[in-house]
């Protein structure tokens, strides 16, 4: 018998941060650095944890250089060689503390983590991702990697609620992925009517991680550095961005012009073209769940980071938090009709 819960769940949108009493004079006295030590891995992290999906159009080596200047991490996509990652190791190994290596679960994708794992020994992250975290076989592969790689910290997702979160987290996993279906180019919610309003998500399996001593990642949804500091006022331990780091000269994607003006491709993992390109197509017995759009070409990506950076600090003033660390526990959510005054939001005109 179908149930309705009738508690109400939020979105980014949905709510602003309320301000309160700082002693903090500028936002350059704010630390968004962080230590973690993981449970299962028994490994630490030593960082800030923006992240870079692990999209094949975010999740670059050429992105991951430019995060790792400012100490953020990369998530990079499953689709390099072996060959590519032996490259980039030689000659860009001061960023791989703030790189991970991701994994599907699909046939031969344990046998090319192990390959990349045994050849480049200072890759300590691993990322397990698939689109539905609930599924038994999932649960049983990161069982198997954990068995593989005890000492490796491993990220494993989607999901967005904290009973699955607890499975996944005594099951071998340090951190979760948390999100299903709030991605810029993600369309498993209007394709199979699945999906969690993100903020609500964050608290709940935050919740549900801390408790056992597990991290979490609050991934996708986010539109804008308020909703980045938002995710982490929720309780986020690291929050991973693909739109919002899509459309740079460090992103992946072919740099298209088309009448006068520069875009490049940006979609999501799921969508027809990234299944064509890696699979062969969409099968039969599944369909596309993301879109594919072209977006104006941004530059390099380094005004981005700092802009975003930047929006977190600011909020953390408003807050009276001086450390990142602080800001969940000086976040009081207010709920709201609007977010914003869009008088003056430019129109797009051809």
């Amino acid at each position: 018998m179908p149930r309705i819960d009738n508690d109400i769940k939020l979105d980014f949108k949905d709510v602003l941060v309320r301000p309160k009493r700082s002693t903090l004079k500028s936002r350059s006295e704010v630390d968004l650095t962080r230590s973690f030590i993981f449970r299962n891995s028994g490994q630490t992290y030593d960082g800030i944890p923006l992240m870079a999906a692990n999209m094949d159009t975010t999740g670059t080596f050429e992105m991951a250089c430019a995060m790792g200047k400012h100490q953020c991490f990369t998530t990079i996509h499953k689709h390099y060689s072996l060959e590519a990652w032996k490259e980039f190791a030689k000659e860009n190994p001061t960023v791989l503390p703030h790189v991970a290596a991701s994994s599907g679960t699909g046939k031969g994708d344990l046998e090319k983590l192990k390959a990349i794992m045994d050849a480049v020994p200072e890759v300590k992250f691993i990322c397990l991702d698939v689109a539905n975290g609930y599924s038994e076989h999932f649960v049983h592969f990161l069982r198997d990697v954990r068995n593989e790689f005890p000492k490796h910290t491993i990220m494993a997702g989607n999901v967005v609620t904290g009973e699955m979160v607890e499975e996944l987290i005594l099951s071998g996993a340090d951190i979760i992925k948390v999100g299903i279906g709030p991605g810029s180019v993600c369309t498993t919610r209007k394709k199979t009517g699945v999906g969690y309003p993100q903020l609500s998500a964050v608290i709940e399996c935050a919740d549900a991680a801390h408790g056992l001593g597990g991290h979490i990642i609050s991934d996708g949804g986010c539109t804008c550095p308020g909703d980045v500091a938002k995710a982490f006022g929720a309780g986020a331990d690291y929050v991973m961005l693909g739109g919002m780091f899509a459309g740079h000269t460090e992103s992946g994607g072919e740099l298209i012009e088309r009448n006068g003006k520069k875009l490049k491709q940006f979609y999501g993992m799921s969508s027809a073209v990234a299944m064509k390109k890696y699979a062969g197509g969409v099968a039969e017995y599944r369909a596309s769940e993301g879109k594919v759009v072209e977006i104006p070409y941004k530059g390099d990506v380094e005004g981005t980071i700092l802009d975003i950076l930047g929006g977190i600090r600011s909020c953390c003033t408003y807050v009276g938090a001086g450390k990142l660390k602080e800001l969940s526990r000086r976040t009081t959510f207010i709920r709201v009709t609007q977010q914003l005054n869009e008088v003056f939001t430019p129109h797009n005109k051809d």
